[in-house]
């Protein structure tokens, strides 16, 4: 028997909330918020368009539940490497491992999500906390606040950017390689900023 044959598998509300995000990532990203419905989503999920409304009450909280999981994630990962105490590339490493699971939502949370007015705010959160994050690393060696200012806002650049052009480009088989140069960038660029 074909597919008509077969009963839907009923998944646990964690995992279909899960598959629901991951598709609502997909979908956001390709055709922005506005030119998405709850239905492009559904079809992109596999289920219907009750199913997608069962666990999300607007497009508008199943936008905000993509961003809030992909932050929740950068969180737990820059947590990690602080705890690890890999004081080179965990910045990197961290944006690269959130972006390998769900490279639509990161895209979604570091891209599109700044250019969407209900959104930019969040986006604008995260990019801030990620500057004051690379201020307490560069710490007092930089007294200048102007100096200082550029510097710290250039490195979440340099990170943000080199993530998303990976992922366009490189070879998952080479991520290490990457994080070393990614990291070697980083450490020659603040280098230079600072002389």
């Amino acid at each position: 028997m074909g597919d008509r044959g077969q009963a839907r598998q009923l998944l646990p509300k964690p995992e279909r909330q899960a598959s629901i995000l991951r598709a609502a990532a997909t979908a956001f990203a390709r055709g922005g918020f506005a030119d998405t419905s709850m239905d492009d989503v559904a079809a992109e999920a596999g289920v219907s368009r009750i199913i997608v409304y069962r666990h999300f009450a607007s497009k508008e909280e199943l936008y905000r539940a993509v961003l809030d999981r992909v932050s929740d994630r950068l969180r737990e990962e820059f947590l990690a490497g602080v705890q690890a105490a890999d004081p080179e590339g965990f910045t990197t490493r961290a944006l690269l491992t959130v972006a390998r699971e769900d490279p639509d939502g990161f895209r979604l949370l570091v891209v599109h999500a700044a250019r969407e007015p209900r959104f930019a705010s969040v986006a604008a959160e995260l990019r801030e906390q990620a500057v004051q994050a690379a201020d307490e690393l560069i710490g007092n060696t930089i007294r200048d606040p102007a100096l200082r200012g550029w510097i710290t806002h250039t490195i979440v650049a340099y990170l943000y950017d080199s993530v998303l052009a990976w992922l366009d480009h490189g070879d998952e088989a080479y991520d290490g390689e990457f994080l070393r140069r990614a990291t070697a960038g980083l450490v020659a660029m603040y280098g230079a900023m600072v002389r």
